[in-house]
């Protein structure tokens, strides 16, 4: 019975009845009333009809573009042939941008939902398809996830040509090339990839076409579905697709030779391939003095191996190897845990989980309230958990400490990792101590050199070693000593300045 009702999308070409083509784009629309139909006397002569979904087209352009101009009353030639009134139409009358013909009903009801007017003419079996689109959009704000103390305040939005064009703007290159396509059988959602043509990894761009082409599913609504769909390995924690909603930190990239994914309806732009480094690198690095960078960057590095092993470690050395510990300080932690009635490892559960339900609910809490219950829930029930003898005070400081770290790593997908990871290392560290965590180490550390994000190992330059990109790793050195691009990325132009020297 379904398949009596289902309405049949075979191609049908534009019917020289008005009347029919009314019918049918109602019929395919679900008679719905957003769907506009203006009858009009095109230029006080031919019988027409203008078709729009309303709250996608700009009203002005509309206006003043369309409507304006196809109602004024004007001396008109002869048209010898069918058709030539409809291209003195779109040639002469229209002052749209964007005319173009269109022959098929598939194409028409496509183009309402894009946002163009459709112009059809009684006897005619052509129409025309007027670019008019202008639904609401965000306007450029500030970037919320990835914020910087020096550097541009410009964010991504959800309009691709706006992104795009903020890629423009920094990029004033010919060589900047975007290809667009659509993904999703019924979304229908654009997705550009941008690149500099005398920059990027031509295999790179190959690969990305290939895997983009081989993506059949019925909508594409955020990035994320792209990132999941097109990365080398899914059975990873570790993101192998690097995101991001400044403009400045994705014209860096394409300046490396790396490839930009930008899909309308999200300020998230994807960026291939990634490193592991890259997860570490902030756009603020690049606009301070190299030693300054530095330092924060080797900051960020501590915060990630805190953020990672401090619970572990403190399992690990009270349950298994408490004669590492100073015997003042070991006496100290003694005291604490005397009235504890959980083993450590359960201490660090219960607050890890705690702090995992706050951060979560933090984000879900209405802004007016949030920053309130954020607080009462980290003080309050930290130091009811530790008069009440739940936990010890030392575990409230690692957690705390541990939370803290994850927070200056400057990429989430990886900060998400680490708080996988750091719920497996805490269980090895009950079970083995040193050695349990010594051995997820290696584990994770192997996983990590199997790993490739579109044919480039993800620890490179350490694994495989590439000494002349380690100017841009753990440590970031002047602009003066970075002549060349990363050779990782596999870039088809590696100088990146020429040095003139001066006569004094």
């Amino acid at each position: 019975m379904a398949a009596d009702t289902q309405i049949q999308h075979d191609t049908q070409l534009i019917h020289p009845n008005l009347e029919e083509n009314i019918k049918y784009c109602k019929t395919i629309l679900g008679n719905s009333n957003d769907l506009m139909i203006r009858p009009l006397q095109s230029l006080h002569k031919w019988p027409s009809v203008l078709l729009y979904i309303d709250g996608l087209v700009d009203v002005q352009i509309l206006n003043l573009a369309i409507l304006q101009p196809l109602l004024q009353e004007r001396s008109l030639p002869d048209f010898s042939a069918d058709d030539e009134h409809l291209s003195y139409i779109q040639n002469d009358i229209l002052t749209a941008s964007g005319v173009l013909y269109i022959d098929n009903m598939d194409d028409v009801t496509e183009a309402l939902l894009a946002g163009d007017a459709i112009l059809l003419l009684e006897g005619s079996s052509r129409g025309l398809k007027i670019g008019a689109a202008g639904w609401e959009d965000r306007p450029v704000g500030e970037p919320v996830s990835q914020t910087v103390v020096r550097g541009p305040m410009e964010g991504f939005t959800e309009n691709l040509r706006t992104n795009t064009a903020l890629l423009r703007k920094r990029i004033r290159d010919p060589q900047l090339w975007i290809e667009e396509r659509i993904i999703g059988r019924v979304t229908k959602t654009r997705v550009a990839v941008a690149y500099l043509e005398h920059t990027v990894n031509v295999e790179v761009v190959e690969e990305l076409r290939r895997r983009l082409d081989q993506i059949d599913i019925d909508g594409i609504l955020e990035s994320g579905y792209i990132e999941e769909l097109i990365q080398d390995k899914t059975m990873t924690i570790f993101p192998t697709v690097y995101n991001s909603e400044r403009p400045d930190t994705v014209s860096a990239a394409l300046l490396e030779g790396r490839v930009a994914i930008i899909v309308d309806g999200t300020p998230f732009v994807l960026l291939a391939p990634a490193l592991f480094v890259h997860f570490f690198q902030s756009p603020e690095d690049y606009y301070q003095r190299a030693d300054i960078s530095t330092l924060v960057r080797m900051l960020r590095y501590l915060s990630f191996l805190i953020a990672m092993l401090a619970p572990s470690f403190y399992i690990a050395i009270t349950t298994y190897h408490q004669e590492m510990l100073p015997t003042n300080l070991l006496i100290s932690l003694a005291a604490q845990r005397e009235g504890v009635p959980f083993p450590a490892f359960i201490e660090a559960v219960l607050m890890e989980l705690t702090y995992e339900i706050l951060r979560e609910a933090g984000i879900r809490i209405p802004k007016t309230v949030g920053q309130a219950v954020s607080i009462v829930g980290t003080l309050v029930i930290g130091q009811a958990a530790v008069d009440a003898g739940v936990v010890s005070a030392a575990m409230v400081i690692i957690v705390s400490i541990t939370a803290i770290s994850s927070y200056v790593i400057p990429e989430n997908g990886l900060s998400i990792s680490v708080r996988i990871l750091r719920f497996v290392l805490m269980m090895l560290a009950a079970a083995f101590g040193f050695y349990g965590i010594l051995l997820v180490l290696l584990i994770t550390l192997t996983h990590l050199c199997s790993l490739r994000s579109f044919g480039v190992p993800y620890m490179s330059p350490f694994a495989p070693f590439i000494q002349n990109d380690l100017k841009d790793t753990l440590f970031r050195v002047p602009w003066s000593h970075m002549k060349t691009r990363p050779l990782s990325s596999g870039t088809s132009n590696v100088t990146r300045q020429v040095t003139k020297k001066t006569k004094r």
